[in-house]
This record gives structure tokens, sequence and C-alpha cells, in this order.
């Protein structure tokens, strides 16, 4: 076997062998064995689990959200394989007015070249009904990254690090470290999960 087929075999052997035991914990978190009722306390426990983490890493957050008309948890894992790799998730978008909670899914397609694992989760602030709504119904994407640059500024300063990623929606981003300084999000769509809000 030529020695460039020879290390593109071992290199997705690695990627794949890394893959299954990652797939392994995502799916036993919201697993096809579970019934619907099972997979919402899943997600609203997750939202509940990802609030707090926001919250120590950046107090003022709180004060964000309290005065927003609603805001959206994710938690994403996904796994980039030489050329192509993406991602999956879930979470829930709550509607202060309606006090109802919309499950969402989140599916994410990278392009490029490298071998690397990322878990994290966003949080989205919504500061009009009409984002909330675009937001929910739209099948919203993310189509780009956004850096610390384009942080939401109110009176001159940057308000409780949160980043505009669109008109009414600003957002924040944790992962393993606490939170991230540069938001990335490109290729990623968050849309309705049909099943959950039957």
């Amino acid at each position: 076997m030529h020695p460039i087929f020879r290390a593109l075999t071992l290199f997705l052997g690695i990627g794949f062998g890394l893959l299954q035991p990652a797939h392994a914990q995502f799916g036993s978190f919201f697993g096809p064995d579970k019934t619907v009722a099972e997979q919402r306390q899943d997600i609203l426990i997750k939202n509940q689990s990802i609030l707090k983490q926001l919250y120590e890493a950046q107090p003022k957050a709180k004060e964000l959200i309290e005065k927003s008309v609603g805001y959206a948890t994710f938690s994403n894992f996904g796994m980039k394989i030489l050329i192509a790799g993406g991602g999956t998730g879930s979470g829930v978008v709550f509607d202060k007015a309606t006090k109802k909670p919309i499950y969402m899914n989140m599916a994410e397609v990278q392009a490029g070249l490298g071998l690397g694992i990322k878990s994290f989760q966003n949080i989205f602030v919504f500061q009009s009904e009409a984002a909330m709504k675009d937001f929910i119904n739209s099948g919203w994407t993310f189509g780009g990254q956004v850096t610390a640059a384009a942080k939401y500024e109110k009176d001159g300063g940057a308000l409780q690090d949160a980043t505009v990623v669109a008109p009414g929606v600003l957002m924040y981003q944790l992962t393993d470290s606490g939170l991230a300084a540069e938001i990335t999000g490109k290729g990623t769509k968050y849309y309705k999960n049909t099943d959950l809000n039957k």
C-alpha cells in the first residue's frame, strides 16, 4: 500500500475509533430508548445546568436574561474528521410571555483539515419578540464566526460579555475552559424538534 494511503487509513481509523465512544456518550443522554417525556426532562435539566455554569462564569448574565423577552440554551457535541465533520445538539427556547418551552435541535456541518473533538453550550438571549419568533419558526442559521470585537455595547461599554449574532439576538458560548471570548458557530442550523413539541 502506498504510504499516503496507509497514513490516510490510519487517521481515519483513529477518527472513527474516537467517534464511537463519543456518540455512545451523546446517545446515552438523548438515547432512542427514552420516551418523549424523558427526553424533554433531560433537556430541561440540562438547561438548568447550563444556566448555572453561565451565571458562575458571568454573574451579570442573569440580569440580562431576566430583562429579555426569552432565552434559549443548547448543548452540542461535535467532531471534526479530516476534511469534513459535524455535530448535533438539542436545546430549548423559553418564551417568557407563554412560559412554554419550545424544544429545538441543532445541526452543524464543518469543513477544514484537522482532527478534533469539541463540546460546548450555547445560550441565546432575545431582546425582541420578533427576533425570538424568527429564531424559533424560521430554522435560524448561524452562518459565520463572531469575535469579541462584536460584543454588544451599551453606554459605551460591553454589556455582560454578550455577543451580537443577529439583530435582537445576543449569545454566550461556554466551553470546558469557561466563557468563550470568541464565539464560533459557522454553518450551524437551529430548528424545531417536531417530536418533542407535539
